[in-house]
């Protein structure tokens, strides 16, 4: 016969009062309700637990050889079950998140911290990919978030949620005629040449900075790719053209490069970075963390 939890419990907490009357009130329980249990239990283990005497309730040398173990079964199922509701509610576990580089800029930096103040408990396992790698590895369940620059490719497996806006800005060279600039418009640059985001890799700010061209009245004469937004930074330092890049890459000036704001319009809020995830996602932390990203106070 199987002893369950509950009849521990009782059994326990007989023997700490030293009465079945008190265990019944404490249990909340009809006192011949709480004697058949025990009786029961006693059946399962096969001899007596508890002696009635006339100072109450003790245990027989079977019932002290169980207490110890009751006390410890009864803990990890309690550590169990917290443990347990824990994950449910996104609190305790491993949350595999990717990201884009230029998510450590700002956003990371921003909300990570709190993230990990509040949840201690849930372990981040970062992996840094593009875009279009970022998204092939949630579908492939390599990750369970991902940090993405948009516009995303419609995906009814896939949810997402914007957690930061961007301005559009242009990188020169630090002794280019624009650098210094409050603001320029984006057609000055007509006749420059620029290193552009890989259309393969970063789809995204790809088609963000050749729209923003575009209505600027020229397609861009593109004279290198890269994936990173620091590696653009990069070649346009070694001055092999200009890089329209993320208001945010300004965190990490260098000497060698100028961030010059964009007059136009479009430039504004053009780019943003979103949480994707499965739809119907079992890791709750991810849910956690979206909810941290969407209530931290904007930069």
């Amino acid at each position: 016969m199987a002893i369950d939890l509950r009849q521990l419990r009782q059994f326990v907490t007989i023997a700490e009062l030293g009465s079945f009357r008190r265990a019944a009130d404490a249990l909340h329980i009809a006192q011949p309700a709480l004697s058949v249990s025990i009786q029961k239990l006693e059946h399962a283990v096969g001899t007596p637990l508890l002696a009635r005497g006339a100072k109450g309730v003790s245990l027989t040398p079977a019932g002290q050889a169980l207490m110890h173990d009751a006390r410890r079964a009864l803990f990890h199922a309690g550590q169990a079950r917290q443990a347990a509701r824990r994950v449910a509610l996104g609190e305790w576990g491993t949350l595999r998140l990717g990201f884009v580089g230029s998510a450590t800029y700002m956003l990371l930096p921003r909300c990570l911290p709190a993230f990990r103040e509040r949840y201690p408990d849930v372990e981040l396992d970062l992996r840094e990919d593009s875009t279009v790698g970022l998204v092939s590895m949630l579908r492939a369940n390599d990750i369970d978030a991902g940090l993405v620059r948009g516009p995303l490719v419609e995906d009814p497996a896939l949810e997402s949620w914007v957690v930061e806006r961007d301005d559009l800005i242009l990188a020169v060279p630090a002794g280019h005629a624009l650098a210094g600039l409050a603001c320029a418009p984006l057609a000055q640059a007509r006749h420059e040449s620029f290193v552009m985001y890989s259309p393969s890799k970063v789809p995204g700010l790809h088609g963000v900075a050749l729209s923003l061209c575009r209505k600027a009245g020229f397609t861009p004469r593109i004279s290198q790719q890269g994936i990173q937004v620091q590696t653009l930074v990069s070649l346009v330092a070694s001055g092999l053209g200009l890089a329209l890049v993320p208001g945010v890459t300004r965190a990490y000036s260098t000497p060698h490069v100028s961030f010059v704001p964009l007059c136009d319009p479009d430039a504004h809020q053009a780019l943003s970075l979103s949480l994707v995830t499965h739809r119907d996602t079992s890791c709750a932390p991810v849910l956690r963390l979206r909810d941290s990203m969407l209530d931290a106070p904007a930069r």
